[in-house]
């Protein structure tokens, strides 16, 4: 046994390859490591912020350097050690299909089952369990979206892919559909090499993208993105944009489905990541029919759940708004008319008008 008061660079490499070992055995599809640093992503960050493209998340500038410099956010960091795991779940309904039927509602495919980031952080803990129990006590610190590092920019950095156009990670063998977590050490780990970008020409996310978000290569106005604001807002959605967003009540998903590279993509074989209670066919009106009750009932252990109950209504009304005109779904917005929520009661009196708009 190599006791980590021996970090010569051959024990490192030993080390190493153990850490892969052991993380394809806990279920990550691939590891790698990188110094941490990321001055190029710390401007972008910078022009990002300054062009007010974060919209209302304040709390990306909270941290300051903290969010690009993992040693101030946690003093000793040598390393960074990426991980990613795939989820994309292979019995869930087709989702072009699931688009293209306006009675249907769309959700992000990464919210269809159990909330990822207690699995990946469970899963970095016992990496780092199993690293002590074998070399001994070191520094880290697990992290899956619970502390402000750049998760991208590290991953690419690492040579888990690169960062599209579209601004999400991409891998060559593996596509897009993937969670990414890491692990910050004291351990000086050898480093990989990042890869190149492969995007090339195309531009094929920029143009599928509904309400034109991406608004240069590399550049996401999330002011725009429907992702950003079916979750990450609690503000009404623009009435501009509320058409664009068709049946799509948590995320979008329209970049990854037509980049060529997501051919490559391999489904989750972890049963958490699993479609729960139909989400990936359910109806419109049969979720805006839930009560509050019901929704925390079945949305327990979800990443939906942070939505609460009155922004899921919000977004449900305005994709009930732009579905095919029937008595049956202006009976189903009638229905929450009276809700306590003025946000609510807007978004269903632009939902109401939308159908009868539509039949005029």
């Amino acid at each position: 046994m190599t006791d980590l008061s021996d970090t010569s660079p051959a024990a490192m490499r030993d080390l190493t390859r153990q850490i892969r070992t052991w993380a394809r055995e806990l279920g990550f599809q691939q590891v790698g490591i990188s110094d941490g640093a990321l001055p190029e992503a710390e401007r972008h960050l910078a022009d990002w912020l300054d062009a007010g493209y974060h919209g209302d998340m304040d709390y990306m500038r909270h941290h300051g350097s903290k969010r690009s410099r993992v040693t101030e956010l946690v003093p000793g960091t040598r390393r960074v050690i990426s991980v990613r795991m795939d989820y994309l779940p292979a019995p869930a309904a087709d989702p072009g299909e699931t688009l293209a039927n306006p009675e249907r509602a769309f959700i992000a495919r990464y919210a269809l089952g159990r909330d990822y980031h207690k699995l990946m952080r469970k899963r970095l803990q016992r990496l780092a369990d199993r690293i002590r129990e074998t070399h001994g006590a070191f520094g880290y610190r697990a992290i899956v979206d619970s502390a402000p590092a750049m998760e991208k920019p590290l991953a690419a950095k690492a040579g888990l892919g690169w960062i599209g156009k579209h601004t999400l990670l991409l891998n060559r063998h593996a596509g897009s559909w993937f969670f990414l977590g890491e692990l910050l050490t004291d351990l000086p780990l050898p480093v990989d090499a990042p890869v190149s970008n492969h995007c090339g020409s195309c531009s094929a996310c920029m143009q599928i993208c509904p309400t034109q978000a991406i608004i240069a290569p590399y550049v996401l106005d999330a002011r725009r993105c429907i992702a950003y604001f079916t979750i990450e807002s609690h503000e009404a959605i623009p009435p501009e944009l509320r058409p664009a967003m068709g049946n799509r009540v948590f995320g979008c998903d329209d970049c990854q489905m037509v980049c060529p590279w997501n051919r490559y993509a391999q489904f989750s074989a972890e049963p958490d990541f699993a479609p729960r209670h139909g989400l990936d066919t359910a109806s419109l009106r049969r979720l805006f029919g839930w009560t509050e009750d019901t929704f925390l009932a079945r949305t327990e252990g979800s990443a939906i759940r942070r939505l609460g109950h009155v922004r899921w209504l919000r977004n449900l009304a305005v994709a009930l708004g732009n579905a095919a005109p029937s008595e049956a779904v202006r009976e189903a917005l009638r229905q929450r008319l009276d809700h306590p929520s003025e946000m609510v009661r807007e978004h269903v009196r632009w939902g109401l008008d939308q159908q009868m708009g539509s039949e005029q």
